[in-house]
């Protein structure tokens, strides 16, 4: 096994099962209320829109700090970030036991989303600060693996919670169901304050020359990022950026889809199936086993031939039609229950792939900023989902409509991004993008290239990569005075790359 390849695989042994498993309670407490629904809405006298909304809650919180949470976690590091926070998200996500209305059910959504706000952008980040761009697409998505089968965990467990047990400890079953799947964020949380590392240097997990490696790899992808003109670093750059913007709408339109699932599937396999909660939540690992293990393909997929455009924009297509195709009437039982799998996986694959488009063209702050704005405003569509569904359902009495609405957000996005990542390329095709024009039918290089080309000829590859062109250098260069959110403190450092106007083999 060379050098690099054992170096990557040790970091995914020492990170991704961990943080696997911390998303996976993240999950669990952000769209546990779904299946708490099937009890606590009569027991506390809610309706379909009171949940809808109190639901949707979470995401107002959540988008209210996800920047500056980005900004935190690249200030002080993942560790002393990510650990506090889920503690924090376990101990809100507990004491929903102590709902007894809206008011309070209400205001225990918003502040679970404030506290949780900075996790999922900040292992983005996290993974950024490890892997190079051509290996991010599959570890991506086996980390986002833990949102599908965070319902295949979560859906049997909630319903043996729900159906099985009555008064236990004085507790109803949906406050029962709360507690037992809030606490273990908190263990979880105590635990990431000695297990995680802030960087490759801090990694003594590492030998000196993988962490060298990983530490050229990364520094080499930055100079290439300078090179073509497409990368931004600073603070303000990400909120400047119009393919920024862009991206994030085109995340909102794939998250209506996603949260609609995550909120009401339990609800439409009572309507299409079952009213036996047990049995629910066994049905319900169905379209979330199934999505795991397709979106890990897919990436991979992705990754081996460096195309990302047509698997983001052609995940998103499907679902939208296939959420279309669950607003006819004549679509019920097991062929709803494989329509609703065959949207879960769609939409699963897409994201997958997604987040491999911003971090291609963003940097340091720009880069914990981007991101954390993509996932803001892409995430409010958590809370307008989950409303726009309930407000449909209690006045109309079924949901079809909401699913063509789901739907056509869903193909809306997939059409924006074949329009605006047109061109594909180091660039991925962004019309905002300044530097050198790369020309239309130029590919990302696939990973088996990356690798021939900078272990080949290491030298003379950090010496083409790190040569920017006068154009490019120019461009770089500004009088304004850099900001302190653009230069951490706890910043790594790499070994500057070696300069010269012809590369030698």
């Amino acid at each position: 096994m060379d050098l690099e390849t054992a170096a990557y695989r040790k970091v995914t042994r020492r990170l991704i099962p961990f943080l696997f498993a911390c998303y996976i309670l993240a999950y669990v407490a952000r769209v546990n209320v779904g299946f708490a629904k099937l009890r606590m809405q009569s027991d506390l006298g809610m309706s379909d829109t009171v949940y809808g909304f109190g639901a949707g809650l979470f995401f107002i919180g959540y988008f209210l700090l996800e920047v500056p949470a980005n900004m935190m976690l690249r200030r002080v590091g993942a560790r002393r970030w990510l650990g506090p926070m889920m503690i924090a998200w376990g101990l809100v996500s507990a004491a929903t036991i102590f709902v007894k209305g809206a008011a309070g059910f209400y205001a225990l959504r918003l502040l679970l989303g404030l506290v949780e706000s900075g996790f999922f952008p900040g292992v983005m980040l996290y993974l950024t600060f490890w892997y190079p761009q051509h290996r991010r697409g599959r570890i991506v998505a086996m980390f986002i693996s833990a949102n599908p089968l965070s319902g295949v965990f979560a859906g049997p467990v909630s319903g043996v919670i729900l159906a099985r047990t009555h008064d236990l400890a004085g507790l109803r079953p949906w406050q029962l169901l709360f507690l037992v799947e809030g606490l273990p964020s908190v263990l979880a949380g105590l635990a990431t304050l000695l297990y995680i590392v802030d960087t490759p240097t801090q990694a003594r997990w590492l030998r000196d020359e993988e962490r060298n490696r990983i530490a050229r790899d990364l520094q080499q992808e930055e100079h290439a990022k300078r090179n073509q003109g497409a990368s931004a670093r600073r603070f303000r750059d990400a909120f400047h950026s119009g393919t920024v913007w862009l991206l994030a709408l085109a995340f909102f339109g794939i998250q209506m889809g996603n949260y609609g699932l995550a909120f009401w599937l339990p609800q439409i396999l009572k309507d299409t199936l079952t009213g036996d909660p047990w049995i629910i939540g066994l049905l319900s690992t169905v379209p979330w086993g199934a999505a795991a293990i397709a979106m890990v393909i897919y990436a991979r997929h992705s990754d081996r031939t460096g195309e990302r455009r047509w698997h983001v924009a052609l995940g998103i297509g499907i679902a939208g039609v296939t959420l279309a195709m669950g607003g006819l009437p004549a679509i019920t039982g097991w062929p709803a229950l494989a329509l609703v799998t065959c949207t879960t996986v769609a939409i699963m694959c897409s994201q997958a792939v997604f987040w491999s488009l911003p971090t291609a063209v963003l940097s340091g702050a720009a880069a914990a900023a981007g991101i954390a704005w993509i996932n803001s405003i892409g995430n409010l569509a958590g809370y307008f989902s989950p409303f726009l569904i309930g407000r449909i359902r209690d006045l109309t009495g079924n949901i079809a409509l909401a699913y063509l609405v789901l739907g056509g957000s869903c193909l809306l996005s997939s059409v924006l991004v074949l329009v605006v990542f047109r061109r594909r390329g180091p660039s991925y095709g962004l019309k905002d993008s300044p530097g050198r024009n790369h020309p239309a039918g130029a590919q990302q290089p696939t990973e088996r290239e990356y690798r021939e080309r900078n272990d080949d000829c290491p030298a003379a590859g950090a010496a083409q990569i790190a040569e920017p062109s006068a154009e490019s250098e120019n461009q770089a260069r500004t009088h304004e005075k850099p900001s302190a959110l653009d230069h951490p403190k706890d910043a790594p450092v790499f070994e500057k790359a070696p300069q010269s106007r012809k590369a030698q083999h």
